[in-house]
Order: C-alpha cells, then structure tokens, then sequence
C-alpha cells in the first residue's frame, strides 16, 4: 500500500487526480495548501507527493524546501504552462518531476508509477504493500496480524476484516449497512445492531478508554470511520 498525497488550493484539480489515481494499491491524502500538506507528511508515511506550485498561505515552493529538510519522498510538481521559470526552481531545489496542466490521466499515473518504482529501487522507503498503519496499530494483511504499540491483539475474522476496511480507507466514512454488504457480502436488512456490536467489541481492544476512542470514530447518523492519524 503506497501512500500519495495530493495537494492543490483547487478543489476540483484534487478530485480529478484522486479519480487517476484510484487504485487498490495507493491510499490518498489530500491538502490545499503548503501547511496542510506538512502537517499530513509528519503524521502519515508518505511515499509520493503531488504538489501544486501557486497555493496560499504556503506556496509549493516553500512547502518542497521543508520537505527536503527530512525527508527524499519524490515529489512531482503540478504546474501551469505559465510558470516555466518556476518549474525550473522546482527542480533545482528538490523536485523530482513535474506535470504540466489540464493534466492526462494516463501520463498522471505513468509518472507516478515512475517515481515510486525508482525511490522503492533506491531503498528510500522500504515499504510493504500489504501492512498498514495508523498510530499505533498495524495490520498486516499477509500473516492476517494486527498489533497495538507492538502487542498483537487478538480479533475475530469478522473484527479483522471491520478493521481492514476502514484502515485501508482512512477517514472515509462507512454507513452499517455498507460495512455490512463488504463483510458479509449480503443485504444489510437489520445490519446496524450486528455492526455496531462488531465495532464495540474492535474498540474494547485496541481503545485504552472505549468510550472516548482514539481511532474508530462514529459520524452520528452517518457511520464509521478510522482517524486519519494520531500524533503519538
């Protein structure tokens, strides 16, 4: 699982690169400006940024210049044909590419595909696609283990596959009956009371105080979601 974020003051600009690059592989994270985008890098592992130039608050620029403080993520620039003189300071200063816009779909996502390969080549970030973490839990998909500040914890297939869902899908909210059509691959007549006892059985075991949990989070008459991250 690869983890990209996309940061542009366009909302709409946003929208369309998460639709490229949907993909089971990549989980997406989204900023508007160069703030938002290094707060969202100090709290997940980000494995490829893309960042527009002209931004408020911080531009793309100066969010590139902090990023390369600590980190060597590639970063793919989003610029506009005007800015010639820009993308040239992109690259000198830590850019690793850049995208012209109206962007093609296609040249997004070989380009992306690009980077990844070639920094996962470099060593620059070991990761494996089939472990996912979020403050202090873990799940591994591969040998199906999930573990809280590095004590494995005991779940359920069905606990196993709830949390699944919403680890691989970050702050996405899930209604019950969708949850319950993913988990039980069935219609979701009655399906609230079952996933409901399902998620408090989840937070009893990786919450320290259930009743005011840290991670999986109710939207009152929505449903369910996993934090984002947490600072630890």
């Amino acid at each position: 699982m690869y983890n990209i974020l996309i940061c542009d003051d366009e909302e709409d600009i946003v929208r369309a690169l998460k639709i490229y690059l949907y993909n089971e592989t990549y989980t997406l994270y989204e900023a508007f400006n160069g703030r938002e985008a290094l707060k969202c890098i100090e709290e997940h592992d980000i494995h490829l940024v893309l960042l527009d130039i002209m931004m408020p608050e911080m531009d793309g620029i100066s969010a590139m210049v902090e990023i390369r403080k600590k980190s060597n993520v590639p970063i793919i620039l989003l610029t506009a044909k005007s800015e010639d003189s820009d993308k040239v300071l992109g690259l000198n200063v830590g850019a690793d590419d850049y995208i012209t816009k109206p962007f093609h779909p296609i040249e997004v996502s070989a380009r992306v595909r690009s980077q990844l390969r070639r920094y996962m080549q470099l060593g620059g970030g070991a990761v494996r696609p089939d472990v996912v973490r979020i403050g202090g839990i873990e799940l591994d998909d591969k040998e199906k283990k999930v573990t809280l500040d590095g004590e494995e914890v005991s779940l359920t297939p069905t606990e196993y596959e709830i949390l699944k869902l919403l680890m691989q899908n970050p702050g996405q909210v899930f209604a019950p009956g969708e949850i319950y059509r993913r988990i039980w691959n069935d219609q979701p007549f009655g399906s609230e009371n079952t996933v409901a006892v399902h998620i408090r059985h989840i937070r009893e075991k990786l919450e320290i105080d259930p009743a005011e949990p840290r991670y999986l989070k109710v939207v009152w008459g929505q449903g369910y979601k996993m934090e984002k991250g947490r600072e630890q």
